[in-house]
């Protein structure tokens, strides 16, 4: 899925907007510091975010606070069960840092669908037309 989300993003008729794909891991308060808009991708594991992606938030919430406001980001959750729990979880770290959800999540739930990649693309896609169109 994050293979489609950087596809769309990329696509041809889409001008100046650059695409970096990072861990959770590998991403620091610098990353996301120096970035335009973020795109969140996280599997629901129990009801909640991935572990990965708690790690990222717990590292960079304070370096960002307050020197982040309105970025803007959605987020794809490969949910399991329903997502709730997980977009819950992670609506209340991004508001936190006052982030600007400029998409509803798209939560891809229960057995794989491969339409799962193309809501990915999509939302790649209308993420960077927005970043050139100066939308967000």
């Amino acid at each position: 899925m994050r293979d489609a989300v950087l596809e769309g993003a990329g696509l041809e008729e889409i001008e100046g907007v650059a695409t970096t794909a990072r861990s959770p891991f590998d991403t620091g308060p610098d990353h996301v510091l120096a970035a335009d808009a973020v795109l969140l991708l996280t599997t629901e594991n129990l009801g909640y975010m991935s572990g990965a992606m708690k790690d990222f938030f717990d590292r960079c919430y304070y370096p960002l606070l307050d020197r982040t406001d309105a970025l803007p980001m959605a987020l794809v959750v490969r949910a399991g069960h329903d997502g709730t729990g997980t977009c819950r979880a992670v609506a209340s770290i991004t508001s936190g840092l006052r982030w600007k959800e400029v998409h509803a999540p798209v939560v891809c739930r229960g057995q794989w669908d491969p339409a799962f990649v193309d809501q990915a693309r999509d939302l790649g896609s209308f993420m960077a037309a927005g970043l050139e169109a100066g939308i967000f």
